[in-house]
């Protein structure tokens, strides 16, 4: 396992979870993120000796803690700017409705592995297509 390659590219979750606070809008955060897929997939086919499904699903893993962590501390700034977020809160249940910062430290390690699944395909896909160095 490449370790310093997952850690540097998951600065990329680092950067877009500070960006999503208030920066980027929710309509556009896609867009980005498939940027930022395709480009961890194409270095990950690059860089790493093989285990590419994994190598992409550990970016996602670590990604996930950086962004729950940003979105947690900085929770009432970012439900400002994304209102799809305050509405699935209030459709939590009511022990998790109460405690919204609970909500998103159980959601995102969820939402961390289905990210971590598409980044692993991603990952993989490109490593039939992606000539090493």
């Amino acid at each position: 396992m490449n370790w310093k390659i997952i850690f540097q590219l998951s600065i990329f979750g680092l950067i877009m979870a500070f960006g999503t606070i208030s920066l980027i809008p929710e309509k556009v955060e896609p867009a980005f993120w498939l940027i930022i897929f395709i480009f961890c997939a194409i270095v990950i086919a690059k860089v790493c000796p093989g285990k590419f499904f994994l190598h992409g699903f550990l970016v996602s893993l670590v990604n996930c803690v950086w962004i729950t962590a940003v979105h947690v501390i900085f929770r009432n700034t970012y439900v400002v700017h994304h209102p799809q977020m305050a509405s699935m809160s209030a459709n939590m249940p009511a022990a998790l409705a109460v405690h919204p910062r609970l909500a998103m430290v159980i959601t995102g390690p969820i939402f961390g592995v289905m990210f971590g699944i598409i980044l692993g395909l991603f990952s993989l896909a490109a490593s039939f297509i992606v000539k090493k160095k």
